[in-house]
């Protein structure tokens, strides 16, 4: 387990490539280091956070490459104050690429506002251990509809 005060791991915590990637990229993420994040990253891979189109990849083809991880990073990281992730369940079959967890992200803002997502996010790695898909499944309406005041 990748050790971090905004990751609360409810689940499965075999040595996985692909379960330890998605925790290095929560560390990462959480701590606002974009640098780290990208190292977690092959430089041909996916994201799609979340699938299919929304308010951060209006056409729903996912974000190519680092330049793409870059500028997702800029849209949906970068303003947010505070990030706590919360994994319930983690489903990655030994000697396989790909890891399912499924949990909640509580997204803090710096007016003390936040949201929840509740999510499952799927990560594929490559040989190295490098994330070269990452697939969010979260509906933008219901993450919006948590939105709390400060």
């Amino acid at each position: 387990m990748i050790s971090s005060d905004a990751i609360t791991w409810n689940a499965p915590d075999d040595e996985h490539p692909a379960r330890t990637a998605g925790q290095r990229s929560y560390a990462a993420v959480a701590k606002g280091d974009l640098d780290e994040w990208l190292t977690i990253y092959a430089e041909d891979c996916v994201l799609e956070d979340p699938v299919g189109p929304s308010m951060f990849d209006p056409e729903g083809k996912g974000h190519h490459g680092h330049e793409g991880l870059k500028a997702f990073w800029e849209k949906a990281i970068a303003s947010v104050h505070k990030f706590e992730f919360e994994i319930n369940d983690s489903f990655a079959n030994p000697g396989g690429n790909t890891c399912a967890n499924i949990g909640r992200i509580k997204t803090s803002f710096p007016d003390g506002s936040y949201t929840t997502t509740d999510l499952i996010m799927v990560y594929t790695v490559n040989d190295e251990g490098r994330i070269k898909s990452m697939k969010a499944f979260w509906e933008p309406e219901r993450t919006m509809a948590s939105f709390t005041s400060a």
